[in-house]
C-alpha cells in the first residue's frame, strides 16, 4: 500500500536520496525494446531452501490476548506457516502464473515484467492495470480473461516488485516508463487505466503526464487529506473522511513512514526471513480490516502466491525503497484539468472509518468524476476480492468514454 501524503508529511525533515526524472524528450529518443515471452521457472534449490527456513523458524512470543492490535498475530502466523510447509503447492501456483502471456522488456534500463492478453473483439480498447503493496500483478489474476473479452489487457509488475527488476522508482517516472510500454512498445495509441492503492496513485500521475494518451482513469482511491489540504474548505462528509484516515494511519501506518525512511534496515530482515515477510505483509492485510478474515476473503493458498512472488524474486528490498523514491519525489497527481474522464468504486470501509466521498473524490480529480459507485463487498484489493464486480464495473466505465 502507498500513501502519497502520508509519505510526504511525516518524512520531509529526513528525505533520503532518490532518482531524478527523466525528461519526455528522452523517452522519445529510447531505442525500441523488443518484448520477450517469459517463463516463471523457480529451481528445486530454491524451494528447498524455503522449506529448511520456515521449519527453523525462531517465534516471537506475544502479549496475553493481543489479537492483531499490535501486529499481525502468533496464532495465525504458526497456522499459515504449517499450511505453506505441508499443504501450500507453488508448483501449482506456478503453472498458474505461466498460464497468463508473460513478457519481459527493458525500457530506460529498466527490466519489466508485464502479463500482455490481447483481446479477439474487432476494434478493442486497451486497459493497463496497475497493483500497489504489498500486492503484486498477482492482484488481477482473477479478472484477466474476463476482461480480454472486451479489452487487450496489460498488466505490469511495477518496477522493484515481482518478476519486474529491482529497480525502485518514483511514481511519476513509472507513469512515463508505462506510457511508453503500452503507446511505443504495444503500439496502443490511447488506453484506459485502472489502478489501486500505489496503482491509483501512477494512474493519476499518468492523467498529469500523459492525458493524450488516456481515454479514462478508474480508481479505487484518489489520494489522501494532508498538511497541503485546507480543512476549512472541506464539506462535512470529506471531513469525517479525514479524520477517519488520520485515525487509520496512527494507528496501522507506521510501515509507510519505515519504508519510506528506512528500507534498507527492513530488508536484511525480509529477505531472510520468509515468517519475516510474510508476517509484515498479513500485518498490512489486517490493518485493512481483513485479519484472521483474510483466508476466507482471498484463500490461503492465495495469500501465500503473492508472498511468496515477493519472496522468490527477492523484491521486499526494493519494493521498500518505492517509498523511499516516492517521498523524495511526491508523484504528481494534481495540478492541471486534464479533462481525463474518472471513475471511482470506493473500498469497503476501513475498521472505524467512512466511505471516500464524491466531494472529495472531485475535488482530487478537478471535477472529472463521471462514474462514482460504492463496492458492496471487495476492499482495497478490489479486483482480487471480488472480480466480479470489477469487471463490471470497468465494462461500465468503458461504455461511457468510449462512445
Amino acid at each position: 500500500m502507498h500513501r502519497r501524503e502520508f509519505a510526504k508529511s511525516l518524512v520531509a525533515a529526513a528525505l533520503l536520496g532518490g532518482l531524478a526524472d527523466r525528461s519526455a524528450v528522452a523517452q522519445e529518443n529510447t531505442t525500441m525494446a523488443k518484448p520477450t515471452p517469459f517463463k516463471i521457472a523457480i529451481s528445486d534449490d530454491r524451494l528447498a531452501d524455503l522449506k529448511a527456513r520456515l521449519s527453523h523458524t525462531r517465534w516471537p512470543d506475544e502479549p496475553a490476548g493481543a489479537g492483531w492490535m499490535t501486529g499481525t498475530n502468533l496464532d495465525y502466523m504458526k497456522k499459515l506457516t504449517d499450511h505453506w510447509l505441508h499443504d501450500y503447492d507453488w508448483r501449482k501456483a506456478e503453472a498458474g502464473l505461466n498460464a497468463l502471456p508473460n513478457y519481459k522488456v527493458d525500457i530506460e534500463g529498466v527490466d519489466l515484467h508485464f502479463v500482455h492478453q490481447p483481446s479477439r473483439k474487432k476494434g478493442a480498447t486497451a486497459i493497463l492495470l496497475l497493483h500497489g503493496w504489498p500486492d503484486s500483478f498477482y492482484r488481477y489474476h482473477k479478472v484477466v480473461d474476463a476482461l480480454a473479452e472486451e479489452f487487450h489487457v496489460v498488466v505490469p509488475s511495477i518496477p522493484g516488485t515481482g518478476f519486474s527488476g529491482r529497480t525502485a522508482v518514483p511514481a511519476d517516472k513509472v507513469a512515463d516508463i508505462l506510457a511508453h510500454l503500452m503507446n511505443d512498445v504495444l503500439g496502443y495509441g490511447s488506453f484506459i487505466v485502472a489502478g489501486g492503492d500505489l496503482g491509483s496513485v501512477i494512474a493519476m500521475s499518468l492523467a498529469q503526464r500523459h492525458p493524450d494518451k488516456l481515454i479514462g482513469s478508474h480508481l479505487t482511491d484518489v489520494g489522501y487529506p494532508d498538511q497541503t489540504t485546507d480543512f476549512g474548505s472541506l464539506s462535512g462528509p470529506e471531513q469525517g473522511y479525514a479524520g477517519a484516515i488520520q485515525q487509520w494511519f496512527f494507528m496501522h501506518g507506521a510501515f509507510n513512514l519505515a519504508q519510506a525512511t528506512k528500507p534498507q534496515s527492513l530488508a536484511f530482515a525480509m529477505n531472510d526471513s520468509p515468517v519475516g515477510l510474510a508476517a509484515w505483509i498479513m500485518s498490512f492485510m489486517a490493518g485493512m480490516g481483513v485479519g484472521d478474515e483474510a483466508d476466507a476473503r482471498f484463500g490461503r493458498d492465495e495469500l501465500l502466491t503473492n508472498i511468496m512472488i515477493y519472496w522468490l524474486t527477492e523484491t521486499a528490498a526494493s519494493s521498500f525503497r518505492i517509498y523511499n523514491q516516492n517521498a523524495m519525489q511526491p508523484p504528481t497527481i494534481k495540478g492541471k484539468n486534464t479533462g481525463v474522464p474518472v471513475a471511482v468504486a470506493t473500498e469497503a470501509p476501513i475498521p472505524g472509518g467512512v466511505r471516500l466521498p464524491r466531494e472529495w473524490a472531485d475535488r482530487q480529480t478537478s471535477g472529472n468524476v463521471v462514474q462514482f459507485h460504492d463496492m458492496e463487498k471487495a476492499g482495497h484489493f478490489a479486483a482480487w476480492e471480488d472480480p466480479a464486480f470489477y469487471v463490471e464495473d470497468i465494462k461500465q466505465f468503458a461504455a461511457l468514454v468510449t462512445k
